[in-house]
């Protein structure tokens, strides 16, 4: 059978057709990375933003910044001011969807409060993120990714056993709240079209960094564990974890597939070893079957060991850095990037496209940021 072709992403060129959210009107009031994350994927499906900028605001910088912020058109306002202030509010009459990070007493202090902001607009869809919740004991503090990793209990179980907290390498509270709030406005958009009434979404960076502790957390809740680093092996599944092979490292799961695996890496004997040939067994003499398992993968490339447990239907997969990760021809064949403008005209600049597919209402990279 001929694989389907992957749909186009549109391009700031292409842009227009509409995607999903075409017509939807975004004010955004947002800064640092949660809350432009949010945005940006509105965009992406087929929303119109507009940022709203403090006079002399500086934002994540180079790159980062105009992957960002990209297809958003941006404009400077001091809300202090009664005439900047009355041309946001003027925005918003007309808009779908305000989009906000501040700390939950600022809105306030600026007169942008849901309530008041949702009686005289029913149909707007207020969409908050804030570091801990909107009210409670820690609400007025500033958040950031970090801190939201630490307390949500994301580095007590990342990195070797015995080392100390560990961060993630990347701003996974950010990003996870930025993509709930993101779900939790479309769903509110949704919910508007049979009720015809908007409604105040919001998040935090706390509440979704617990949330995605998903099976770590339960453990505790249900069975009283409390989980502890596992390094790269998956805390419960063994084996499932990274080895090392002749020549770097591979990540392997063969908890469900132990049989098949042994008979591929060519150690059917492994299945008759009173040690290793039940789950339960494994796990008690995991250190002798790493390092079987390491001597026997060391023999070989991880080229290799992919090829050969692939075939024999055992998920693996090689380690790769970020260049090798844009280099490797399933990336490139899904094209996970796009060309656009630079923002100040000094040729193109490469973004990360939408993950997600529509087969008739295409996402769209809608450009570089709009400068004001």
């Amino acid at each position: 059978m001929t694989p389907m072709p992957t749909p186009p992403v549109q391009s700031s060129e292409t842009a227009g057709a509409g995607g999903p959210l075409n017509g939807i009107r975004v004010v955004d009031l947002t800064t640092a990375r949660s809350g432009p994350t949010c945005v940006r994927q509105l965009v992406d499906l087929g929303a119109d933003a507009t940022r709203v900028r403090k006079p002399g605001q500086v934002d994540l910088p180079g790159s980062d910044g105009w992957n960002l912020h990209r297809g958003v058109a941006s404009l400077e306002l001091d809300l202090h001011t009664e005439s900047d202030h009355a041309e946001l509010l003027r925005m918003i009459a007309a808009a779908d969807v305000l989009v906000e990070n501040f700390r939950p007493a600022v809105k306030h202090r600026l007169g942008l409060s849901p309530e008041s902001l949702l009686a005289r607009h029913p149909r707007l869809v207020y969409g908050s993120i804030s570091g801990f919740g909107q009210d409670g004991p820690y609400a007025d503090r500033p958040g950031v990714d970090q801190i939201a990793q630490g307390m949500g209990g994301l580095m007590s179980v990342t990195g070797p056993p015995g080392t100390g907290p560990w961060r993630a390498g990347i701003a996974v509270s950010d990003t996870v709240a930025g993509t709930f709030l993101a779900q939790g406005i479309i769903a509110a958009l949704f919910a508007r079209e049979r009720s015809g009434a908007g409604q105040w979404v919001h998040t935090s960076l706390l509440e979704t960094m617990v949330n995605i502790m998903d099976f770590q957390a339960v453990r505790y809740l249900n069975e009283g564990e409390v989980p502890g680093q596992a390094g790269n092996d998956h805390p419960t599944l063994f084996p499932m974890g990274t080895y090392q092979t002749a020549d770097g490292y591979i990540n392997i799961a063969a908890s469900f597939r132990f049989r098949d695996f042994a008979t591929a890496v060519g150690r059917p004997e492994w299945n008759q070893d009173p040690r290793f040939s039940t789950p339960a067994q494994r796990i008690s003499n995991r250190e002798e079957l790493v390092a079987a398992l390491t001597e026997v993968l060391g023999a070989r490339t991880t080229s290799d060991w992919v090829a050969i447990l692939n075939d024999a239907g055992i998920p693996a997969g090689p380690v790769l850095s970020v260049d090798e990760v844009f280099d490797d021809r399933q990336v490139q064949h899904l094209g996970m990037t796009a060309k656009v403008g630079h923002p100040e005209g000094k040729g193109e600049i490469s973004v990360l496209r939408h993950p997600v597919t529509f087969g008739s209402t295409p996402t769209r990279v809608a450009g570089p940021p709009r400068l004001p």
